[in-house]
């Protein structure tokens, strides 16, 4: 059990890495990074060449934090992209962390499109 969590961990450690590889964020498009944990999830805007986070979200911040995890995920990305938009941040790349696209990581993404973000 404990072997195949740790395969679990470096594989999307390796994934995470060769994504790295190619996705940067600058002042104009900043990286948004996903940040998936087993009951929250936190999304950032980073502009890598200043390194500096310019724009955070997290589940915690949300009024009313009720529903499913995707649903809170959405938020979450909405709640960024307004956040994003009142600084004139209107596209960015998009940094899944080494996870899957889909689920929360999907739900994030959608709830960020659909608040004004493009990528």
């Amino acid at each position: 059990m404990i072997d195949r969590l740790r395969h679990k961990q470096q594989a999307r450690s390796i994934r995470h890495r060769r994504l790295r590889a190619r996705v940067r964020g600058t002042a104009d498009a900043p990286r948004l990074a996903v940040a998936r944990h087993l009951k929250h999830i936190a999304a950032q805007l980073i502009d890598d060449q200043a390194g500096r986070t310019l724009a955070s979200a997290t589940d915690r911040e949300l009024k009313s934090p009720v529903g499913t995890k995707r649903e809170r995920a959405a938020a979450v990305g909405r709640l960024l992209a307004a956040k994003a938009v009142r600084q004139g941040i209107t596209k960015v790349v998009f940094d899944r962390g080494g996870h899957r696209y889909h689920g929360r990581v999907q739900a994030l993404a959608d709830g960020a499109r659909q608040a004004g973000l493009h990528f």
